[in-house]
């Protein structure tokens, strides 16, 4: 209605008289007291708003809405981080993952290196004497290891033990000269694990320990193949060096005694450095394990490596190889198969020899020592060659013969180890003479040969 007052005023005619063709007004006649019907809306109406020539006046315009006020700050990715202090929170938050992620290696090599110290609390290896820190009552934490060459003659012993005390034990062995058999009855074990893999060629694991055993360790085999020989000393000690820096494992190889060659220091202490032939034909074996000492001792101070070295002196026992070279499995092979005692010169060298369980005691005392090394691991019972003919003719065959031949190449006259650091700083000594270990050795051996 107020369109039609405005357009009846512009156009200065009495809105009545304008209005009087449509039918829905009401009649003059209707009292003034009635309320008219609600008007329809004709198609001529339509028209007259629609029409431009019809517009309002500004004066009479309708009312725009009134718009409502606009929020504060912008809705964005920005806005929302600088109110409430949020972008603070943000900032704080990432310095902490940064600082974090930034000393966990350090954090971790230094719980690797010593586990001892993790607890403020109390120390097990201070009061403790069992070489894994813990004190009588006390369950020791399961452990993951791996012992490369665990299936070979130490190491599969090695594995009995720590199987025994209740570690996980991963073995990796290429079997040149490791046996399946010396480790078959573990199989079934749900904390062993069997690899056949060549440590020439890296490995990927997750162990807290690593025993590296694996090396040819008898003339007749790492002759057979001199560069198989320093290749696995040299790069297998590397690989193995590298899996414990990146894991943060501590890391034991066992060097042999023929790191002092033809010793002229009697008998050899840690310090002796030896005498030793380097283009020899048993130097890959000398040499490879003189290299190897020293990779880790680069590793354990250029890396931050915690490492433990062994030299271990001639070693007998149960599962040994039958025709590995080593006097006192060619003597006892030869004695129970009848055939007469090989003794190469004129038998006057000397050696030492320990009972493989000795051994065993002394790895694993060195590993869960704080002690680098090196330390000599061997029975200082001195014998010539003669004189363990005899021992091993009184134990099997009172009526075996002697049969000499010429003296190898670099074969040393002396050996004997001088043990005074491993009794005082790991409490290690042998216990089993050689007159009681024997027997047991000849018994396997016995079995094999029958077996054969």
């Amino acid at each position: 209605m107020e369109i039609l007052e405005d357009q009846s005023a512009t156009n200065g005619e009495p809105l009545l008289a304008h209005l009087s063709s449509f039918s829905w007004l009401p009649h003059t006649s209707n009292p003034p007291h009635q309320t008219p019907p609600p008007p329809r809306r004709s198609p001529d109406m339509k028209q007259l708003h629609k029409s431009p020539t019809h517009a309002p006046s500004p004066a009479h315009a309708p009312a725009s809405k009134i718009s409502k006020p606009a929020r504060p700050g912008p809705r964005t990715w920005v806005g929302y981080l600088l109110r409430e202090q949020r972008l603070l929170f943000v900032l704080l938050g990432a310095l902490i993952a940064t600082s974090f992620f930034l000393l966990r290696p350090y954090l971790f090599s230094l719980s690797a290196s010593n586990p001892t110290e993790r607890s403020p609390i109390f120390n097990f290896a201070a009061h403790s004497s069992d070489p894994r820190g813990v004190p009588a009552g006390f369950r020791p934490p399961p452990r993951r290891v791996v012992v490369t060459g665990g299936a070979g003659f130490v190491g599969s012993h090695l594995v009995d033990r720590l199987l025994e005390q209740g570690d996980s034990v991963i073995v990796v062995d290429n079997f040149f000269t490791g046996r399946k058999e010396n480790v078959a009855h573990h199989l079934r074990n749900p904390r062993f694990e069997l690899l056949r893999h060549d440590v020439v060629e890296p490995i990927l694991l997750e162990v807290d320990r690593i025993y590296h055993l694996a090396c040819p360790a008898s003339p007749v085999h790492y002759k057979y193949n001199p560069i198989k020989t320093i290749k696995t000393n040299v790069m297998g000690t590397l690989n193995m060096l590298g899996l414990a820096k990146r894991i943060g494992a501590r890391f034991l190889l066992t060097s042999t005694s023929e790191v002092y060659g033809d010793p002229l220091e009697h008998p050899q202490k840690e310090t002796y450095w030896g005498h030793v032939n380097p283009i020899g034909v048993r130097s890959c074996y000398d040499e490879g394990k003189r290299t190897a000492e020293t990779l880790t001792m680069d590793y354990h101070r250029g890396g931050g490596v915690a490492v433990r070295i062994a030299r271990i002196f001639n070693t007998y026992g149960p599962r040994m190889c039958l025709d590995d070279g080593r006097v006192v499995s060619n003597f006892v092979a030869q004695a129970l198969r009848k055939h007469p005692m090989t003794v190469y010169g004129d038998g006057k060298q000397t050696r030492s020899f320990q009972y493989v369980s000795d051994l065993v005691a002394g790895l694993m005392a060195l590993m869960e020592s704080e002690h680098i090394g090196p330390f000599n691991l061997g029975n200082p019972g001195e014998f010539t060659m003669l004189e363990l003919a005899e021992v091993v003719k009184e134990t099997i065959d009172p009526m075996s013969t002697i049969e000499f031949k010429p003296n190898t190449a670099d074969d040393p006259h002396m050996r004997k180890p001088d043990i005074t650091k491993a009794k005082q700083l790991l409490g290690w000594e042998p216990k089993v003479s050689l007159k009681e270990g024997l027997p047991l050795m000849v018994t396997d051996f016995r079995k094999r040969i029958l077996d054969e």
